[in-house]
């Protein structure tokens, strides 16, 4: 089996359990490979072992929060191909420039709806990696 013909890696990366249930039953069902990560030390150890194609990632875990996990995942450049969707109940303006500036590539507040999370992850992956990861985050 070639490396292409195995199916996206996604790592969910949260402490609500009932919320890691739903993603992890949606995610396989999209028929992902799926991982979880139940605190933000967790996720970046599972981020940098499993190199998932995306992450899921709450804003608030108990050891680190997704804010910092996306913010380190930025700053390696054996990472930062991969694509972070912050899942969050933290809804205000303020939270969600928070998620942008430490890198996130997309923000969804909870509650969220189902078929939009499921269309923006086919979205997300669908995409092309970025340029030369040694280039990104510099200007041209």
């Amino acid at each position: 089996m070639t490396k292409d013909a195995r199916p996206p890696r996604v790592l969910v990366a949260d402490d609500e359990p009932n919320i890691v249930v739903s993603l992890q039953f949606m995610m396989k069902r999209e028929g992902y490979e799926v991982f979880v990560a139940r605190d933000g030390v967790a996720a970046l150890e599972a981020i940098r072992r499993e190199r998932p194609r995306l992450v899921l990632l709450d804003a608030t875990m108990p050891g680190m929060s997704g804010f910092d996990v996306c913010a380190a995942v930025r700053a390696d450049a054996a990472l930062r191909d991969i694509r972070i969707l912050m899942l969050t109940a933290k809804g205000r303006a303020a939270d969600m420039a928070r998620g942008v500036g430490a890198g996130a590539d997309a923000y969804i507040t909870k509650p969220f709806d189902t078929r939009e999370l499921v269309q923006q992850v086919r979205d997300m992956l669908a995409a092309p990696p970025s340029a030369d990861p040694s280039s990104a985050g510099l200007p041209a």
